[in-house]
């Protein structure tokens, strides 16, 4: 079965133009014009990825992001936001509500498909992983699933990846270029800037559990993961 890629965006002829270039990749693209029309097409069958445009009516890409990433059923969807907003604020804000990639238009098919194929690349990995418990923290691989002391840990995708690097290599400390390298796997098309967001995300998401702080800042070298103080 071809993977479905859901397409949101409220220019008949982008979705056009993308779901073209979707199809000649070997997906199955899937319209939708805005928050409403995504919604339907997610309750009709759950998309592989998500193309998403900041500027939508009524509700924007990014407040759209952002619930997904709160709905378990949406939770683990890769998203790319597709904008004109390329300043490195409009980036960092949506790697910031969730998105996995962001491609600034316009944009060529091939660029879009090369980008699409690292995400789902990157997204396959995880079901190869296994089990690993550090503290109080469990990641049950098979399931995919996060545990604080037996209580479920919401999490996104991007997250989920560099928790397990880090849970998989405790107490040792990681440079920028090193995280992209063994998280992202080098993709040329993810920025070192990247690593900060997603940290801080991570922080975010273990610090109703009381676990933030095993996400280390080594000041001039990177990032350290450990349950020791």
């Amino acid at each position: 079965m071809l993977k479905r890629i859901l397409i949101v965006d409220d220019e008949p002829a982008i979705r056009d133009m993308v779901a073209f270039a979707l199809r000649r990749g070997e997906y199955d693209p899937v319209h939708a014009g805005d928050a409403r029309q995504a919604q339907n097409a997610i309750a009709e069958r759950v998309p592989d990825l998500i193309l998403l445009d900041w500027m939508l009516p009524g509700t924007s890409g990014l407040e759209l992001a952002r619930r997904w990433r709160r709905e378990a059923l949406t939770r683990d969807i890769p998203i790319i936001m597709l904008t004109a907003r390329g300043e490195e604020n409009d980036r960092v804000g949506g790697l910031e509500a969730g998105v996995d990639d962001y491609v600034v238009k316009p944009f060529s098919a091939r660029e879009l498909l090369a980008r699409i194929r690292a995400v789902l690349r990157r997204n396959r990995q995880e079901d190869e992983d296994g089990n690993v418990t550090v503290g109080n923290l469990r990641i049950d691989g098979a399931a995919h699933r996060v545990y604080c002391n037996d209580t479920p840990v919401p999490i996104g995708p991007t997250e989920y990846r560099l928790l397990y690097f880090f849970m998989t290599h405790p107490d040792r400390v990681y440079s920028r270029s090193q995280l992209l390298d063994h998280v992202w796997g080098g993709s040329v098309y993810v920025e070192e800037r990247t690593i900060d967001v997603h940290i801080r995300r991570l922080r975010k998401t273990l610090e109703p559990f009381a676990a933030q702080e095993m996400v280390q800042t080594v000041r001039g070298a990177g990032y350290r993961f450990s349950a020791a103080a």
